[in-house]
């Protein structure tokens, strides 16, 4: 099987290619330039290198958050593109997943954090149980976004040791180091962030799962909203507020619909009995 993997949740863009549990091809990179930039010169670069032919890929997984709202657009329009030229379902694989499957085969509780802005993380718990010649990932608790010390707390209580890794770490290191009361340890560089070929690996297991969709109906998957979003609706509710401090009804008005409101479905009963 032969899975094109993308990933631009976060700072870091990769594209890979696994070709029956080998990693054909890798292309990382982590610097300035935004996610619309490089990724499809990227994808254009690693299938020269590798000679691919798009055509031959079973399917194409892409990590779907959460992540940079941006990043996750551009990622989900890439393989969404691909999906619909070429054919192929696509394999949603959650960003915080991936990066726990970029530590396979380690002992105790895995902990990504990625920065998530306004003092919370994305993350999630993940431990690998050994079965056979490999090994099963479990998640203890799902991708979330919560305040670092909500996910510091379960680790407390969980009573393991941890490895902690993702764009969050430099960002939270102190407050993980004050807080966890457990044996922790954060992740080398080389495994330290997103990496399209776990997106890839887990996209295999998915597809052999019979976990994808078709290219028309796949969406990122955000976890929050926007920040463009929670601005608009903070405007309409202050907007609100403001129309109904200054009604001459002030807060009457809306009493008397709340009272009003009980009877409703009484009256269209009987205007449907009438009806009949």
């Amino acid at each position: 099987m032969k899975i094109l993997a993308l990933d631009s949740s976060g700072l870091v863009a990769g594209v890979a290619v696994t070709e029956d549990g080998v990693l054909k091809g890798e292309y990382t990179m982590n610097h300035k330039k935004t996610h619309s930039e490089t990724l499809l010169p990227m994808l254009d670069d690693l299938a020269k290198r590798i000679e691919l032919d798009l055509s031959t890929i079973d399917a194409i997984a892409v990590s779907k958050g959460p992540g940079s709202f941006t990043g996750l657009r551009i990622g989900s329009a890439t393989a969404k593109g691909l999906g619909l030229a070429l054919s192929k379902p696509i394999i949603g694989i959650p960003t915080v997943e991936a990066l726990a499957y970029n530590l396979w085969g380690t002992e105790g509780l895995i902990c990504p954090i990625m920065d998530a802005r306004r003092s919370q993380v994305y993350t999630g718990l993940y431990r690998f149980h050994r079965n056979g010649e490999g090994y099963d990932m479990e998640t203890v608790e799902d991708q979330c976004a919560v305040p670092i010390t909500d996910i510091i707390d379960k680790i407390n209580t969980l009573e393991e040791k941890v490895t902690f890794l993702g764009d969050g770490v430099p960002v939270f290191a102190d407050t993980i180091r004050e807080k966890c009361r457990v044996s922790f340890v954060f992740a080398p560089a080389h495994m330290n962030r997103q990496r399209a070929a776990s997106v890839a690996s887990l996209g295999e297991i998915y597809y052999n799962k019979g976990v994808f969709e078709s290219a028309a109906k796949h969406r990122p998957e955000y976890l929050r909203k926007s920040q463009a979003e929670r601005e608009y609706l903070d405007g309409i509710k202050q907007s609100a507020d403001g129309i109904l401090r200054t009604s001459p009804a002030g807060p009457l008005a809306n009493q008397s619909v709340a009272e009003d409101e009980p009877s409703r479905p009484a009256e269209r009963e009987r205007e449907e009995k009438n009806a009949d």
